[in-house]
């Protein structure tokens, strides 16, 4: 910097500013611009990690109860082959400090390195979100063998739609937190470019946002069953697809260049759709109405091994391991990255104190049917697994099956004036799932009353 700062001070012009400015003001100014010129990292280590650390006092997530100021200390500087830094991680987390219904993770990863760079807070964050799951100790298991689903029909007096999704991230492309505009276009090129090969009753169409006509995304508004799917994400407001509100796509940088390179595929019966370059790479559903959950996994495990084995045609691979199994970007998908649900009306179960509790022994969440956001409407809850990882799709889609009959036998009972039970709390990651059976005894499935 010195040779270059004496350049400028031996030019004839300089030699004019400094006698008119005085050659302090002219140094000073010069280092100024010199100083604006240095990297956003390098201004960043002139202040201690103790200036950097975000006040989370009022928040509730998973990432505010595991950051301390020693383990931000130590990752602050810390980037990925990518540039990811931590304060990209955690941003969504300081900005949005929680959920009035459920405990958020509060972090995203903006690259497949992220979790290993940054390990020392995405694992205790996966620990405290999925079970006690320990990411360094532990190998998740895969199974999309649906023929090994059982008691899959549910009664559609309460059961009014079934659905499965999941996500897949494409290996050697940053994630949609940090991915430049050439990666997420490439994401939807590869990706529709694979969708074309799928056949039968798989086959379908894309929709680019970009390209997408008023009468076409009203077409799809129109067709409710595929719409509210879609808008339970929450990631566009109520009447768009082009229009994203969701806060974690804002804060964590997703929503940047929205609607580009983003876009919606379905086959031709709109039971199988794909989401492109929202929150994941590539956004996975399989879905109908009614209580055909067996139909609706099978097709899901179907599309998904077609999905795979045509980008792995074309010289792709998804982002897997066998300790995080299936890698996305928020932690609270990864393993499976699998939510099961159903729409079921439950009128006199809601209404009990114990519904609370029953759901959290069987491992399940509930939800509004507009989403996370959303109350009950008319007494219909959207419920679905609680875990992610640590147990195969399989297990994941027969703990909601065993679950949901759970509940609408709770909700038989209660219709006929009888009591109901509390069953014994599942453990995800040991113990299986409590079943109908396990619930009641033969009299007390027939019909007789506690004693």
């Amino acid at each position: 910097m010195a040779s270059s700062f004496a350049k400028v001070m031996s030019s004839r012009t300089t030699g004019l500013l400094m006698a008119s400015l005085g050659a302090g003001a002219v140094a000073t100014g010069y280092l100024m611009s010199d100083n604006a010129a240095i990297s956003a990292d390098q201004r960043r280590k002139l202040y201690p990690p103790s200036a950097d650390y975000p006040d989370l006092r009022k928040h509730n997530n998973c990432m505010a109860s595991a950051l301390t100021p020693a383990i931000y200390a130590k990752l602050r500087d810390k980037v990925t082959p990518n540039n990811w830094t931590l304060d990209q991680c955690i941003q969504t987390g300081v900005d949005n400090p929680g959920h009035p219904f459920i405990k958020t993770v509060g972090m995203v990863a903006g690259d497949e390195e992220s979790y290993e760079v940054f390990a020392e807070i995405f694992d205790p964050v996966i620990k405290d979100r999925h079970n006690g799951y320990d990411p360094r100790t532990m190998k998740h298991p895969t199974d999309l063998d649906a023929s090994k689903i059982h008691s899959a029909m549910f009664d559609e007096n309460y059961v009014l739609s079934s659905r499965v999704r999941t996500g897949r991230s494409i290996r050697g492309l940053s994630l949609p937190p940090a991915c430049s505009r050439s990666e997420r276009r490439e994401v939807e090129r590869v990706t529709v470019q694979a969708l074309a090969g799928l056949k039968g009753d798989l086959a379908g169409r894309y929709y680019s946002l970009t390209e997408m006509t008023e009468q076409e995304q009203q077409r799809l508004i129109d067709v409710s069953c595929f719409y509210k799917v879609l808008s339970v994400m929450g990631y566009f407001g109520p009447d768009r697809v082009d229009n994203p509100v969701s806060p974690l796509l804002t804060a964590s940088g997703m929503a940047r260049d929205w609607p580009d390179a983003r876009g919606i595929w379905h086959n031709n019966e709109k039971t199988f759709l794909i989401w492109i370059n929202e929150e994941d790479h590539t956004r996975v559903i399989s879905m109908e109405k009614g209580g055909n959950m067996k139909r609706v996994f099978e097709r899901f495990c179907r599309g998904l091994k077609q999905v795979e084995r045509l980008i792995q045609e074309r010289g792709w691979e998804f982002m897997w391991n066998e300790r995080l199994g299936y890698v996305l970007t928020c932690p609270s998908n990864l393993g499976t990255g699998l939510r099961a649900g159903v729409h079921v009306r439950l009128p006199k179960l809601s209404k009990d104190p114990r519904f609370n509790k029953i759901l959290d022994n069987l491992r399940l969440q509930k939800r509004g049917t507009g989403g996370v956001d959303t109350a009950a409407v008319g007494d219909i809850f959207d419920i679905s697994n609680l875990d992610r990882l640590g147990k195969s799709e399989v297990e994941l889609v027969q703990i909601v099956v065993d679950g949901v009959n759970y509940l609408i036998e709770c909700e038989k009972r209660l219709e006929k004036g009888q009591d109901i039970k509390i069953p014994p709390p599942s453990n995800s990651l040991g113990s299986e799932q409590c079943s109908f059976n396990e619930g009641w005894t033969q009299q007390e499935k027939h019909g007789h009353s506690f004693h």
